[in-house]
Protein backbone atom coordinates (compact mmCIF):
# COMPACT_ATOMS: atom_id res chain seq x y z
CA UNK A 1 0.00 0.00 0.00
CA UNK A 2 1.36 3.52 -0.62
CA UNK A 3 2.11 5.12 2.51
CA UNK A 4 1.79 8.83 2.51
CA UNK A 5 3.75 11.34 4.85
CA UNK A 6 2.33 14.65 5.78
CA UNK A 7 4.59 17.90 6.98
CA UNK A 8 3.47 21.14 8.30
CA UNK A 9 2.42 23.24 11.32
CA UNK A 10 0.66 21.43 13.68
CA UNK A 11 -2.15 23.67 14.82
CA UNK A 12 -5.42 23.32 16.31
CA UNK A 13 -8.38 25.27 15.13
CA UNK A 14 -10.42 27.57 16.74
CA UNK A 15 -13.65 27.79 14.61
CA UNK A 16 -15.38 31.19 14.85
CA UNK A 17 -18.78 32.23 13.40
CA UNK A 18 -18.86 35.58 12.25
CA UNK A 19 -22.26 37.61 12.55
CA UNK A 20 -20.39 40.12 9.99
CA UNK A 21 -17.08 40.99 9.26
CA UNK A 22 -17.22 44.02 11.03
CA UNK A 23 -14.05 42.45 13.41
CA UNK A 24 -12.32 41.35 10.25
CA UNK A 25 -11.72 45.23 9.92
CA UNK A 26 -11.41 46.41 13.62
CA UNK A 27 -8.64 43.29 13.87
CA UNK A 28 -7.31 44.53 10.23
CA UNK A 29 -7.24 41.00 9.04
CA UNK A 30 -7.97 40.98 5.05
CA UNK A 31 -11.00 38.95 3.94
CA UNK A 32 -10.07 35.56 2.92
CA UNK A 33 -6.23 36.28 3.95
CA UNK A 34 -3.79 34.08 6.28
CA UNK A 35 -1.92 36.17 8.39
CA UNK A 36 0.60 35.64 10.47
CA UNK A 37 -0.12 36.83 14.17
CA UNK A 38 1.66 37.20 17.20
CA UNK A 39 0.30 35.44 20.98
CA UNK A 40 -0.85 39.33 21.68
CA UNK A 41 -2.98 39.26 18.74
CA UNK A 42 -3.76 35.73 18.57
CA UNK A 43 -5.47 36.85 22.54
CA UNK A 44 -6.90 39.29 20.94
CA UNK A 45 -8.88 37.69 18.64
CA UNK A 46 -9.90 35.20 21.35
CA UNK A 47 -10.98 38.16 23.50
CA UNK A 48 -12.81 40.47 20.91
CA UNK A 49 -14.71 37.09 19.35
CA UNK A 50 -15.25 35.50 23.34
CA UNK A 51 -19.54 35.92 23.05
CA UNK A 52 -19.31 34.59 19.39
CA UNK A 53 -20.24 30.50 18.05
CA UNK A 54 -17.20 28.51 18.03
CA UNK A 55 -15.94 25.16 18.17
CA UNK A 56 -11.93 23.66 18.49
CA UNK A 57 -10.81 20.84 15.79
CA UNK A 58 -7.17 20.20 15.30
CA UNK A 59 -5.61 21.64 11.94
CA UNK A 60 -2.90 23.23 9.50
CA UNK A 61 -3.14 22.12 6.25
CA UNK A 62 -0.80 19.23 5.44
CA UNK A 63 -2.57 17.76 8.58
CA UNK A 64 -6.34 18.42 7.32
CA UNK A 65 -5.27 16.45 4.27
CA UNK A 66 -3.53 13.45 5.97
CA UNK A 67 -6.78 13.05 7.77
CA UNK A 68 -8.48 12.91 4.78
CA UNK A 69 -6.41 10.14 3.67
CA UNK A 70 -6.32 7.92 6.54
CA UNK A 71 -10.16 8.25 6.92
CA UNK A 72 -10.15 6.80 3.53
CA UNK A 73 -8.20 3.97 4.69
CA UNK A 74 -4.23 5.37 3.50
CA UNK A 75 -1.74 4.35 5.45
CA UNK A 76 -0.15 7.73 6.69
CA UNK A 77 2.16 9.83 8.94
CA UNK A 78 2.48 12.94 10.06
CA UNK A 79 6.01 15.54 11.05
CA UNK A 80 4.88 18.41 13.14
CA UNK A 81 6.10 20.49 16.24
CA UNK A 82 3.81 20.80 19.14
CA UNK A 83 4.00 22.41 22.79
CA UNK A 84 4.00 20.41 26.21
CA UNK A 85 0.31 21.65 26.90
CA UNK A 86 -3.15 20.81 26.42
CA UNK A 87 -3.12 22.23 22.80
CA UNK A 88 -0.05 19.95 22.11
CA UNK A 89 -2.16 16.74 23.81
CA UNK A 90 -5.49 17.31 21.75
CA UNK A 91 -3.50 17.64 18.55
CA UNK A 92 -1.13 14.24 19.36
CA UNK A 93 -4.75 12.36 20.49
CA UNK A 94 -6.56 13.10 17.17
CA UNK A 95 -3.10 11.79 14.68
CA UNK A 96 -3.35 8.70 17.23
CA UNK A 97 -6.95 8.04 17.55
CA UNK A 98 -7.24 8.65 13.40
CA UNK A 99 -4.38 5.85 12.62
CA UNK A 100 -2.02 8.43 11.94
CA UNK A 101 1.63 7.97 12.93
CA UNK A 102 2.82 10.80 14.83
CA UNK A 103 5.88 12.22 13.98
CA UNK A 104 5.91 14.80 16.99
CA UNK A 105 8.55 16.89 17.87
CA UNK A 106 7.90 18.53 21.70
CA UNK A 107 8.63 22.04 22.21
CA UNK A 108 8.69 23.89 25.52
CA UNK A 109 6.94 27.19 23.68
CA UNK A 110 3.32 26.82 24.15
CA UNK A 111 1.39 25.28 20.43
CA UNK A 112 -0.22 26.59 17.48
CA UNK A 113 -3.35 28.15 16.77
CA UNK A 114 -4.79 29.01 13.84
CA UNK A 115 -8.16 31.29 14.30
CA UNK A 116 -10.01 30.76 11.53
CA UNK A 117 -13.00 33.71 11.51
CA UNK A 118 -16.01 32.44 9.44
CA UNK A 119 -18.22 34.50 7.29
CA UNK A 120 -21.49 34.75 6.34
CA UNK A 121 -21.16 33.79 3.09
CA UNK A 122 -18.58 30.90 3.99
CA UNK A 123 -15.45 32.60 3.38
CA UNK A 124 -12.85 32.43 5.99
CA UNK A 125 -10.07 34.38 6.97
CA UNK A 126 -6.70 33.50 9.44
CA UNK A 127 -5.27 34.86 11.98
CA UNK A 128 -2.70 32.45 12.77
CA UNK A 129 -0.60 31.82 16.17
CA UNK A 130 1.91 29.82 15.04
CA UNK A 131 3.51 28.73 18.40
CA UNK A 132 5.78 25.94 18.81
CA UNK A 133 4.82 24.98 15.02
CA UNK A 134 7.03 27.52 13.76
CA UNK A 135 10.31 25.89 15.36
CA UNK A 136 9.90 22.62 13.29
CA UNK A 137 13.62 23.08 11.43
CA UNK A 138 16.02 22.14 8.52
CA UNK A 139 17.65 20.61 11.75
CA UNK A 140 15.14 18.81 13.08
CA UNK A 141 14.50 16.79 10.43
CA UNK A 142 15.82 12.81 10.38
CA UNK A 143 16.05 10.95 7.22
CA UNK A 144 14.66 7.76 8.92
CA UNK A 145 11.24 9.69 9.20
CA UNK A 146 10.96 9.73 5.64
CA UNK A 147 12.35 6.26 4.62
CA UNK A 148 9.32 3.68 3.69
CA UNK A 149 7.25 6.54 2.75
CA UNK A 150 6.29 6.53 -1.02
CA UNK A 151 4.51 10.36 -1.54
CA UNK A 152 5.30 13.49 0.68
CA UNK A 153 2.35 16.13 0.49
CA UNK A 154 3.98 19.58 2.28
CA UNK A 155 1.74 22.46 3.08
CA UNK A 156 2.82 25.84 0.77
CA UNK A 157 2.76 27.84 4.05
CA UNK A 158 5.95 26.70 5.19
CA UNK A 159 7.99 28.31 2.00
CA UNK A 160 7.50 31.06 4.38
CA UNK A 161 10.67 29.30 5.87
CA UNK A 162 13.28 28.51 2.68
CA UNK A 163 16.04 26.70 4.44
CA UNK A 164 13.32 24.53 5.94
CA UNK A 165 11.29 24.08 2.78
CA UNK A 166 14.37 23.23 0.62
CA UNK A 167 15.67 20.89 3.61
CA UNK A 168 12.24 19.00 3.01
CA UNK A 169 12.09 18.90 -0.61
CA UNK A 170 15.60 17.85 -0.86
CA UNK A 171 15.18 14.82 1.88
CA UNK A 172 12.62 13.28 0.32
CA UNK A 173 14.01 13.30 -3.01
CA UNK A 174 17.19 11.90 -1.31
CA UNK A 175 14.87 9.24 -0.09
CA UNK A 176 12.70 8.45 -2.83
CA UNK A 177 9.63 10.09 -2.38
CA UNK A 178 7.33 11.96 -4.39
CA UNK A 179 6.78 15.76 -3.30
CA UNK A 180 3.33 17.18 -3.52
CA UNK A 181 2.87 20.85 -2.45
CA UNK A 182 -0.26 22.88 -1.75
CA UNK A 183 -0.10 26.45 -2.33
CA UNK A 184 -1.85 27.38 0.64
CA UNK A 185 -2.62 31.20 0.33
CA UNK A 186 -2.48 33.66 -2.38
CA UNK A 187 -0.67 36.45 -0.83
CA UNK A 188 1.93 33.57 0.81
CA UNK A 189 2.68 33.06 -2.53
CA UNK A 190 3.33 36.32 -3.82
CA UNK A 191 5.53 36.96 -0.68
CA UNK A 192 7.62 34.34 -1.78
CA UNK A 193 6.83 33.91 -5.60
CA UNK A 194 11.11 33.56 -6.99
CA UNK A 195 11.84 30.61 -4.26
CA UNK A 196 8.61 28.99 -4.66
CA UNK A 197 9.46 28.62 -8.12
CA UNK A 198 12.76 27.84 -7.58
CA UNK A 199 11.69 24.78 -5.40
CA UNK A 200 8.69 23.44 -7.40
CA UNK A 201 11.47 23.48 -10.85
CA UNK A 202 13.92 21.41 -8.85
CA UNK A 203 11.66 19.28 -6.48
CA UNK A 204 7.71 19.32 -7.03
CA UNK A 205 5.59 16.18 -8.76
CA UNK A 206 2.31 17.28 -7.88
CA UNK A 207 1.11 21.31 -7.29
CA UNK A 208 -2.24 22.39 -5.57
CA UNK A 209 -3.67 25.33 -6.51
CA UNK A 210 -6.97 27.20 -6.53
CA UNK A 211 -7.99 30.25 -8.76
CA UNK A 212 -6.35 32.94 -6.93
CA UNK A 213 -2.92 31.00 -6.01
CA UNK A 214 -2.42 29.77 -9.48
CA UNK A 215 -2.78 33.15 -10.51
CA UNK A 216 -0.15 34.75 -8.11
CA UNK A 217 2.16 31.82 -8.75
CA UNK A 218 2.23 32.54 -12.38
CA UNK A 219 0.57 35.83 -13.39
CA UNK A 220 -2.39 33.98 -15.89
CA UNK A 221 -5.84 33.34 -15.27
CA UNK A 222 -7.15 29.46 -14.02
CA UNK A 223 -6.65 27.93 -17.89
CA UNK A 224 -3.62 29.60 -18.74
CA UNK A 225 -2.13 28.95 -15.26
CA UNK A 226 -3.05 25.43 -15.44
CA UNK A 227 -0.62 25.14 -18.93
CA UNK A 228 2.02 27.02 -17.41
CA UNK A 229 2.07 25.01 -13.99
CA UNK A 230 2.33 22.06 -15.96
CA UNK A 231 5.24 23.08 -17.49
CA UNK A 232 7.39 22.72 -14.13
CA UNK A 233 5.90 19.53 -12.09
CA UNK A 234 4.57 16.22 -12.90
CA UNK A 235 0.84 17.23 -12.64
CA UNK A 236 -0.72 20.62 -11.90
CA UNK A 237 -4.03 20.59 -10.82
CA UNK A 238 -5.87 23.95 -10.66
CA UNK A 239 -9.44 23.96 -8.22
CA UNK A 240 -11.98 26.78 -9.96
CA UNK A 241 -14.89 26.92 -7.27
CA UNK A 242 -17.78 25.80 -8.09
CA UNK A 243 -16.42 24.89 -11.84
CA UNK A 244 -14.70 22.10 -10.20
CA UNK A 245 -10.77 21.74 -11.14
CA UNK A 246 -8.49 20.92 -14.00
CA UNK A 247 -5.69 18.39 -13.83
CA UNK A 248 -3.10 18.62 -16.56
CA UNK A 249 0.14 15.93 -16.85
CA UNK A 250 1.75 16.07 -20.32
CA UNK A 251 -0.76 16.77 -22.97
CA UNK A 252 -3.36 15.38 -21.46
CA UNK A 253 -6.29 17.49 -19.42
CA UNK A 254 -8.84 16.63 -17.17
CA UNK A 255 -11.55 18.60 -16.33
CA UNK A 256 -13.86 17.34 -13.25
CA UNK A 257 -16.84 19.20 -12.61
CA UNK A 258 -18.60 19.37 -9.28
CA UNK A 259 -22.23 19.88 -7.66
CA UNK A 260 -22.80 23.39 -7.01
CA UNK A 261 -23.73 23.76 -3.72
CA UNK A 262 -23.95 27.03 -1.30
CA UNK A 263 -21.25 26.81 1.19
CA UNK A 264 -21.52 26.99 4.77
CA UNK A 265 -17.37 27.16 5.69
CA UNK A 266 -15.14 26.78 3.36
CA UNK A 267 -12.54 25.73 5.24
CA UNK A 268 -10.33 22.82 4.64
CA UNK A 269 -12.28 22.32 0.94
CA UNK A 270 -8.58 22.19 -0.61
CA UNK A 271 -6.44 20.62 1.57
CA UNK A 272 -9.86 17.48 1.36
CA UNK A 273 -9.73 17.69 -1.97
CA UNK A 274 -6.01 17.08 -1.90
CA UNK A 275 -6.71 14.05 0.30
CA UNK A 276 -9.08 12.65 -2.25
CA UNK A 277 -6.77 13.06 -5.20
CA UNK A 278 -3.99 11.70 -4.07
CA UNK A 279 -5.88 8.89 -2.23
CA UNK A 280 -6.67 7.83 -5.92
CA UNK A 281 -3.16 8.27 -7.49
CA UNK A 282 -2.68 6.11 -4.26
CA UNK A 283 -4.90 3.31 -5.33
CA UNK A 284 -4.15 3.75 -9.30
CA UNK A 285 -7.33 5.42 -10.39
CA UNK A 286 -7.24 7.79 -13.17
CA UNK A 287 -7.01 11.67 -12.96
CA UNK A 288 -10.85 12.06 -13.46
CA UNK A 289 -11.80 9.01 -10.56
CA UNK A 290 -9.10 10.94 -8.15
CA UNK A 291 -10.30 14.20 -9.00
CA UNK A 292 -14.02 13.26 -8.17
CA UNK A 293 -12.80 12.13 -5.07
CA UNK A 294 -11.13 15.04 -4.46
CA UNK A 295 -14.17 17.14 -4.91
CA UNK A 296 -16.57 15.08 -3.12
CA UNK A 297 -15.06 15.46 -0.04
CA UNK A 298 -14.44 18.95 -0.74
CA UNK A 299 -18.17 19.63 -1.92
CA UNK A 300 -18.80 17.34 1.76
CA UNK A 301 -16.53 19.43 3.97
CA UNK A 302 -17.84 22.56 3.06
CA UNK A 303 -21.86 21.75 4.83
CA UNK A 304 -20.15 21.98 7.75
CA UNK A 305 -18.07 24.41 9.96
CA UNK A 306 -14.71 23.58 10.36
CA UNK A 307 -11.98 21.19 8.25
CA UNK A 308 -13.60 17.98 9.55
CA UNK A 309 -16.11 15.49 8.14
CA UNK A 310 -18.00 13.93 10.56
CA UNK A 311 -18.17 9.94 11.09
CA UNK A 312 -21.46 9.43 9.17
CA UNK A 313 -20.58 11.17 6.69
CA UNK A 314 -17.20 9.66 5.96
CA UNK A 315 -19.50 6.38 6.32
CA UNK A 316 -21.35 7.87 2.93
CA UNK A 317 -18.51 9.06 1.04
CA UNK A 318 -16.19 5.51 1.31
CA UNK A 319 -19.36 3.41 0.32
CA UNK A 320 -20.07 6.07 -3.25
CA UNK A 321 -16.09 5.73 -3.72
CA UNK A 322 -16.89 2.33 -4.08
CA UNK A 323 -19.36 3.07 -6.91
CA UNK A 324 -16.25 5.10 -8.87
Amino acid sequence: MTKILGIGNALVDVLTQLENDELLASLNLPKGSMQLVDAEKSAEIQELSKDLEKNMASGGSAANTIHGLAKLGAETAFIGTIGKDKTGDFFHKDLVDNNITPHLIISESPSGISNAMISKDGERTFGTFLGAAIELSASSLEAEKFKGSDIIHVEGYLVQNHKLLEAILKMAKDNGLKVSIDLASYNVVEDNLEFLHKMVEKYVDIVFANEEEATAFTGLEPKQALESISKVCDIAIVKIGGDGSMIKQGDQITIVPVEKIAPIDTTGAGDLYAAGFLYGLSVNFDHYKSGRIGSLLASTVIKNIGAKISNKNWDIIRNEIKSY
